[in-house]
């Protein structure tokens, strides 16, 4: 889906992407994650030429992105920042129907369209298509940019720091969210973030940046289990390593026969929760469910030996 091959952007003699390559597939969902400066930003930004590279190329479906205007190339490409950028005098439905409206759809598609997504996105068509910005929480603007990214269905959408400003509950909602989205839609996705938790919730794989270099681009199971610098293992935490790997897997890899009391968990639950749930209720094993049924358990000493175990 992208191909990028050493790109590169230097301001007035400061390099702020170094010979950057790297290939994401088609449906991927890939997480730029460094601390500030390292260069992830301008790095999306030259993929739609929002900002310009000075050497090096991106080729999106095998054509190169310089073979468009600008403007065309981006009303091709969905793009969501932190801040939202709604238009603050357009309606909700303005907003999400802007892209669509310049490349032409005819009334009634945009119409069902919008309409659609604000479904989608939890936000009844009556109730929220006429409101303007400023009549949304944080939550519901983000949820509507998001829309817009996705209004005239671009294969692609680059995200940067979208959920940042939010609140942690709405955060964790509002990641949900893409990710069923994109399950759905099988977009192709990069998103910046300079959060790891963010980057091994969402991402597939992720980019490591840091003074404009790629470190490394891996599976977030490749990237803990095997840091490519001392930077990249400093960034994962020593001490957080061990729930992050419990953070990729959920219950149902370590259910055993046998029974135990108390509330059941279930299996789509992350070991990591599982963890927690049997620490903070102080049981030894936990039973587990699935569709209501009781299936197993799991073991609190299974899931320490879990985390700890030789990778």
């Amino acid at each position: 889906m992208i191909e990028i091959d050493a790109l590169t952007k230097v301001y007035e003699g400061t390099t702020a992407v170094d010979a950057v390559s790297m290939t994401i597939a088609d449906g991927e969902i890939a997480v730029v994650v460094g601390t500030s400066g390292s260069g992830k930003t301008t790095l999306l930004r030259m993929l739609n030429r929002l900002v310009e590279p000075t050497s090096g190329s991106v080729r999106i479906d095998g054509a190169d992105t310089r073979a468009l205007p600008a403007h065309e190339l981006r009303r091709r490409i969905g793009y969501v920042i932190q801040n939202y950028g709604l238009f603050p005098h357009r309606t909700v439905g303005e907003n999400v129907a802007t892209v669509p409206k310049l490349v032409g759809w005819d009334a009634a598609r945009i119409a069902a369209r919008v309409d659609a997504l604000l479904q989608r996105f939890g936000l009844e068509p009556a109730q929220f298509r006429d409101r303007l910005p400023y009549e949304l929480s944080g939550g519901q603007q983000q949820r509507v940019g998001v829309a817009r990214a996705l209004a005239a269905e671009p294969k692609l959408l680059l995200m940067d720091e979208p959920f940042g400003a939010l609140d942690p509950i709405i955060r964790h909602k509002a990641q949900a969210d893409l990710l069923e989205v994109q399950e759905q839609a099988g977009t192709t996705i990069v998103l910046v973030t300079h959060d790891m938790d963010e980057a091994m919730a969402l991402g597939q794989r992720i980019a490591v940046m840091d003074g404009g270099r790629l470190l490394q681009f891996a599976t977030p199971r490749d990237i803990i289990a095997h840091p490519a610098t001392p930077f990249v293992a400093e960034l994962i935490g020593k001490a957080e390593r061990p729930f992050r790997l419990l953070a990729l897997e959920t219950v149902e890899a370590l259910v055993e026969p046998g029974e135990a009391s108390g509330r059941p968990i279930a299996t789509d639950m992350s070991l990591r929760d599982a963890y927690a749930e049997a620490l903070w209720t102080g049981r030894d094993a936990l039973p587990v469910e699935r569709d209501g049924k009781i299936v197993g358990r799991v073991m609190l000493t299974a899931l320490a030996r879990h985390a700890a175990r030789p990778q």
